[in-house]
């Protein structure tokens, strides 16, 4: 079983900034690709940005130039830093985790998720 546990949430005015994390625990010893997705009220969770254990990186257009995803493999962690926040990218964040694959069950990788955390950008 794998864990996510994000922090980095809150409020803030348009134009500012904030850096989630997302921290991975468990048994597992490999990390295919973790990211973030986003899902507002009476819509789908959308993709906002992923980066695969080689670094490759992959973001929703609305987000390009603003935001930027990053990991740290020794620390099983993910980062956004969110900057130039407008209030559409007001939304509930979640954290993924693919393609992991546990020491239990080698032959089954499977996906996780975090329990989300609520970003507001308002004046």
């Amino acid at each position: 079983q794998v864990q996510l546990a994000e922090s980095g949430g809150g409020f803030v005015q348009p134009g500012g900034s904030l850096r989630l994390s997302c921290t991975a625990s468990g048994s597992f010893f490999r990390m295919k690709v973790m990211g973030w997705y986003r899902q507002t009220p009476g819509n789908p969770r959308e993709l906002v940005a992923t980066i695969t254990s080689e670094g490759r990186t992959n973001y929703l257009d609305s987000v390009k130039g603003r935001f930027t995803i990053s990991r740290d493999n020794a620390k099983s962690t993910v980062y956004l830093q969110m900057n130039s926040l407008k209030p559409e990218d007001t939304a509930v964040y979640y954290c993924n985790a693919d393609q992991v694959y546990s020491i239990a069950a080698p032959w089954d990788p499977r996906a996780y998720w975090g329990q989300g955390t609520q970003v507001t950008v308002s004046s």
